[in-house]
């Protein structure tokens, strides 16, 4: 079996019919083949429905279940679609322009489906940043009046670390914190950053003392004006997030999802030399296999 398609032709001849996306995406979730959750056994009998039924315990296991795509009402053809025109798009779709194309009923259908394989997006166990990590804070939202900076309260506030490569910029890590406090900035450079890497930051007090949570500390002094860049690697990719946001979803994200929009940027960035728009197809369909399933209810919350 083919790992991926290469093309949107080879993608429609991979899944004419709903049983050859069950057939993908049994390959995928168990490339060894089928081994019961409860004994163990590779021997099953197809029931039909995306229901696997062991030989040995007679167990009866749903190919979705414990995936995103567990409890959902749209068939898996329209899940590989939508998944193939998300990755095909450089620059992301809407939830409204998902809508129209893959004509969906609604625009919370299409929202939800969104939202869902954002959280794909993120691989399991993924590889902290390393080496030398520049890391700033940035305000996300449109302009407001009132309190600048770090004090705003209107704004979102998210944490970027950037990988330097020289003069280049390398894998990409962005979180949103509640305050630019140590507490707060520490807790998201434990998941963002592996122990023992060089981070690179202004004098903003929020840093000081990463020393003793286990970081090389590098900290710039200002030695010219107010507009001195001190880390212009993060303002580089702050700066295509804030573009991102405001032309493909119009700048039009509550600050209670902005993560998962954070989410998806970083797997567009870090995956922005890829010639192979059917090798993304074929990560991300893995990580929608490993990660739990997410109701819809807790996605609105």
């Amino acid at each position: 079996m083919k790992h991926y398609p290469v093309n949107v032709i080879d993608f429609q001849d991979m899944f004419p019919t709903e049983k050859a996306c069950e057939s993908y995406l049994t390959a995928v979730r168990w490339p060894e083949g089928f081994v019961c959750p409860r004994c163990m056994h590779t021997e099953n009998w197809e029931l039909g429905s995306s229901l696997l039924r062991c030989k040995k315990c007679r167990r009866d296991v749903s190919l979705t279940a414990g995936t995103i795509f567990q409890d959902s009402h749209l068939p898996l053809r329209l899940w590989f679609q939508a998944l193939w025109y998300v990755v095909c798009q450089k620059q992301g779709v809407s939830a409204l322009a998902l809508k129209s194309i893959l004509g969906l009923g609604s625009y919370e259908t299409a929202w939800t489906q969104l939202h869902k394989l954002r959280r794909a997006m993120v691989r399991p166990g993924r590889d902290r940043l390393s080496g030398i990590v520049e890391v700033d804070e940035i305000l996300v939202g449109g302009l407001h009046k009132g309190a600048k900076g770090r004090g705003t309260f209107k704004k979102a506030l998210g944490l970027v670390a950037v990988e330097g490569k020289e003069e280049n910029i390398g894998r990409i890590r962005l979180a949103r914190i509640k305050n630019g406090s140590h507490a707060h900035i520490v807790h998201a450079l434990k998941d963002m950053v592996e122990p023992g890497s060089s981070i690179r930051t202004d004098m903003w007090q929020g840093y000081a003392g990463l020393k003793g949570d286990g970081y090389r500390h590098i900290r710039i002094e200002r030695t010219g004006g107010r507009d001195e860049n001190l880390t212009p690697l993060v303002h580089r990719v702050a700066s295509l997030l804030k573009r991102w946001l405001l032309n493909t979803h119009q700048g039009g994200v509550q600050h209670t999802h902005l993560p998962y929009y954070l989410d998806e940027f970083v797997f567009r960035f870090n995956r922005r030399t890829s010639r192979s728009r059917g090798l993304l197809f074929y990560r991300l369909v893995q990580n929608a296999l490993a990660i739990d399933p997410v109701p819809a209810s807790e996605l609105v919350a």
